[in-house]
């Protein structure tokens, strides 16, 4: 049953962070939820302390297996083109900096997540 879970939200994740004018997908995946409300309040907050628990251990061992790799310049380029990817799905895409932007909101506040280096080509 909870894979079946997982495997929902994942595709809900891969299906709104697809960029459709590049017909690419703008990361790598993961999971994605607004609204859990499977009617059993403790059951849905035990699921969300979960995926807390494993991103939080699977950021903190990815950082300390990466931490000392060194990286090319062929490795930047390709980071600083998905940044670019990240910025295009945010101002065109996403629900929450469109609405901030619509609304009249700060916006610095609603643009600091952007990253600040960037490559399109």
């Amino acid at each position: 049953m909870i894979n079946h879970i997982i495997l929902n939200l994942k595709k809900w994740c891969d299906d709104y962070f697809f960029l459709k004018h590049r017909n690419e997908p703008r990361g790598v995946g993961g999971i994605f939820f607004d609204y859990l409300q499977t009617g059993d309040w403790g059951k849905d907050f035990e699921f969300v302390q979960g995926v807390g628990t494993y991103f939080h251990q699977f950021i903190k061992n990815t950082l300390i297996a990466l931490k000392d790799e060194e990286w090319n310049e062929e490795e930047k380029k390709l980071q600083l083109v998905k940044r670019s990817r990240y910025a295009e799905f945010n101002l065109l895409y996403d629900r929450g900096t469109k609405f901030g932007l619509e609304t009249g909101g700060n916006v610095d506040a609603i643009l600091m997540s952007m990253p600040p280096h960037a490559v399109w080509e």
